[in-house]
């Protein structure tokens, strides 16, 4: 969540030197508890004053609870939530910068931060080159989603278009294949040819992909369920998804 002025909390180690890094313009303050000796703060401590940002030493309690209860490891940051984000506009730029096979995670209105955070952690871990999201009816980055992603919102390139099945008609456009995935029918999911330029579609927790985000893909692609479960959580179907496509073209020979 944010808090007044659309000033949003990040909080944990990981998250805050994920944006430091990647996105340091929208940092407003650094705030670090001025008894802790952990050596991994020097390097925020540093990173902050390269990019002249304020820094706060403050005591433990004052983080506790600017941290609404969630562990904090002794720095937490403030920064612009709208900043952040990757503009529709700026779709463009990434898919040039992403060459000539991009791997992109576009995700169908998911609506728990958790899940979210989750999902940009996995995607940073197998080499996605962007998380494309709908602005309206699903969450964007909070403090959660920062925290449970460990520093990968610093890293993903995270995309928040107003109209999705107007994105993904614009990617088709520029050559990316639309997969989306259906628990109940679609090519199974290690039949499918996951080795070129793509974009993998996720739907909402328990809704699945909207209809008219169903008819954008080019196939639908399922995972074979073993057992008596007939579902698995967005995040988990992401990794599976993901780390499939990540497993052929390493097979391909292609490293990224």
């Amino acid at each position: 969540m944010t808090g007044k002025g659309g000033e949003g909390t990040l909080y944990g180690i990981h998250a805050v030197l994920g944006v430091l890094k990647r996105r340091p313009e929208v940092i407003r303050s650094i705030w670090l508890a001025q008894e802790a000796r952990n050596p991994r703060l020097e390097e925020v401590r540093s990173l902050a004053q390269r990019h002249r940002i304020t820094l706060k030493n403050v005591n433990a309690d004052e983080l506790d609870r600017r941290a609404g209860g969630e562990r904090h490891q002794d720095v937490l940051a403030l920064f612009d939530p709208a900043g952040i984000a990757y503009s529709e506009d700026e779709l463009d730029v990434l898919l040039e910068q992403a060459g000539p096979k991009p791997l992109l995670l576009v995700l169908d209105g998911v609506q728990d931060p958790h899940n979210l955070g989750a999902c940009l952690r996995t995607a940073d871990a197998a080499g996605v080159d962007a998380v494309i999201v709908p602005r309206d009816r699903a969450v964007g980055i909070t403090p959660v989603v920062c925290k449970v992603a460990s520093g990968a919102v610093g890293h993903v390139p995270f995309v928040q278009v107003t109209n999705l099945a107007r994105t993904l008609r614009r990617l088709r456009d520029a050559g990316v294949w639309l997969a989306g995935t259906d628990m109940d029918g679609g090519i199974p999911l290690h039949q499918a040819d996951l080795d070129r330029p793509l974009a993998l579609i996720l739907g909402a927790e328990e809704k699945g992909l909207r209809r008219l985000t169903r008819e954008s893909c080019d196939w639908l692609v399922s995972i074979p369920m073993a057992g008596a479960v007939e579902s698995l959580n967005v995040s988990v179907a992401t990794g599976v998804c993901l780390f499939e496509a990540r497993r052929q073209r390493l097979c391909a020979g292609i490293s990224k």
